[in-house]
């Protein structure tokens, strides 16, 4: 896996609720199958035509058209998740750049065109659509993420070999089959609140405040809407983070290590760029060397970034028994 200074902002897009196309389990064969994560669930088109039509086991036929796509900000929304709803939709995340991604992006070709149209592979040039890739959470390249009925259900990073994708495609489908009878087709956008619906497509296009608005328009319907939550949470980090010139945020941080605010804006900044890990260790520490009102201050902010990433990041439980040992 590559990382390029700096890598397209992004905060991991922790396992969501047992929505969606059912619940799957969190490992296959070593690579990650995440709880669904909404992208647009309720695209503002219809989904185009994907092939014949589900046979009588449920199961999707194979995809019309292209196997391999070139998508970007502005045919997302078609070409994923309108395509999703009816046969799964494999994200590239690439550059031009990223050697690994040069091994790995010939082999999912490759896989796409010898299974027929069983599945769809949409590649995305991450400099050239940073938006998609802060959406979709990627925080290192090459990144492959699975998307069924408009949600990210399963995903792995690196440049992994052959046999071991060959084996991740064939469970992912085979599980997707066996856990919803094929794909969630229209009924899944439906169920997705729409309010959630235009938070997640404004966060699609980069419209920060938009998507705010949205989740804070959710939480006063459902105040305890741990999605709405989440994201919302996130999206104000993003806004913090895009006032930010990095390089002030490090040197004011470096040469005042006893400023709370600076440590904080470290934090974040540390989270957008991908480091959630040494972005939280950070402000732990500054609790553990602090008192008073600023101690307090950098700890409620811990617990906002707690929010912001959810558990499923995996620097969050280490953090938050870090910051326990600290306070007491």
């Amino acid at each position: 896996m590559q990382r390029r200074p700096p890598v397209p902002s992004g905060l991991p897009r922790g396992a969501g609720g047992p929505g969606g196309p059912g619940r799957l389990p969190d490992s296959l064969g070593g690579l990650r199958l995440a709880g669904a994560v909404p992208l647009d669930p309720k695209p503002a088109t219809p989904p185009p035509p994907a092939g014949p039509a589900p046979a009588a086991n449920g199961a999707a036929g194979p995809a019309a058209g292209p196997l391999v796509i070139d998508v970007t900000e502005a045919s997302f929304a078609t070409d994923v998740v309108s395509r999703s709803m009816q046969v799964p939709v494999v994200l590239d995340f690439w550059a031009s750049w990223c050697g690994p991604c040069k091994q790995l992006s010939p082999v999912l070709e490759k896989l796409a065109v010898a299974d027929g149209g069983s599945w769809i592979l949409a590649k995305v040039d991450v400099d050239a659509n940073p938006g998609l890739a802060q959406a979709a959470g990627v925080q290192g390249i090459p990144a492959v993420k699975a998307v069924v009925g408009g949600r990210i259900i399963g995903e792995f990073t690196g440049a992994v070999p052959e046999r071991e994708v060959r084996s991740w495609l064939d469970q992912l489908l085979a599980m997707v089959a066996e856990a919803t009878g094929g794909l969630p087709g229209a009924s899944a956008a439906e169920a997705q609140d729409p309010h959630l619906s235009a938070a997640e497509a404004a966060l699609a296009r980069g419209d920060i405040e938009t998507a705010a608005e949205s989740y804070r328009a959710r939480l006063e319907e459902a105040p305890g809407d741990q999605e709405a939550l989440t994201g919302l949470a996130r999206a104000e980090l993003l806004r913090r983070v895009n006032a930010f010139d990095p390089a002030q945020v490090r040197a004011r941080a470096a040469a005042n290590p006893d400023d709370v605010e600076a440590a904080i804006a470290a934090a974040d900044l540390g989270i957008a760029e991908g480091d959630s890990a040494g972005a939280l260790a950070g402000l732990v520490d500054f609790v553990r060397r602090a008192s008073g009102p600023e101690r307090d201050r950098a700890r409620a902010h811990l617990v906002d970034l707690f929010q912001a990433l959810s558990d499923a990041d995996p620097a969050v439980g280490p953090a938050r028994r870090s910051l326990a040992a600290a306070l007491f």
